[in-house]
């Protein structure tokens, strides 16, 4: 898992260490060693910790005229027992939508599982981005299996080409048409 490093493609167009509206803002990463883990397994020392034990996360990317983010994540997403959606809500989430973000897109090929507890943090998240859409693009087929028996694809949008879609050929803006169009179609 060391090695799972968080897409660096984008870094000339966007770095959320350097955007003063980002949680992650001035944040230090270590250069020199590994300094995160999930369970006994160490970590790329560049995700970012949000106060999850098993969740990590990057903001790739944000655009606040077209208010999208692309967050990708790594770890064990755990609702059961660390609440892992109430810490992302509270911690990333919260302060994105402040900003006037209400489009997201969640990368999850690194999720290696999801344990669910209830839905109320989602259907918040949900409520508060009114005209704006979440969508989880790569998640593997148990963990989507997971969120659709616990009803939270009702929130977060999944399926079809979402599922095997090859994003890091696209720019930022490419991606995000892409997911929008797919998403228009379904939801109009």
């Amino acid at each position: 898992m060391h090695e799972i490093e968080p897409y660096y493609k984008w870094r000339d167009d966007y770095i959320a260490a350097e955007d003063d509206r980002s949680p992650f803002y001035n944040t230090e990463y270590n250069e020199f060693g590994y300094d995160k883990q999930i369970y006994n397994y160490l970590i790329h020392p560049q995700w970012d910790f949000f106060g999850s034990n098993t969740l990590y996360v990057k903001i790739l990317f944000v655009d606040y005229e077209l208010s999208y983010a692309i967050i990708e994540l790594i770890g064990e997403w755990n609702d059961a027992i660390d609440n892992d959606i109430m810490l992302l809500k509270r911690e990333i989430l919260e302060s994105i939508v402040h900003e006037g973000i209400d489009k997201f897109i969640l990368i999850g090929e690194n999720v290696l599982n999801f344990h669910s507890s209830d839905d109320c943090y989602y259907e918040e998240w949900f409520q508060e981005i009114e005209d704006g859409w979440i969508a989880g693009i790569n998640f593997r087929e148990h963990v989507i299996d997971e969120f659709k028996s616990n009803n939270i694809d009702y929130y977060i949008n999944f399926g079809g080409e979402l599922d095997e879609m090859n994003w890091r050929q696209l720019k930022p803006l490419q991606l995000y048409q892409k997911v929008e169009s797919l998403l228009v179609k379904r939801l109009g």
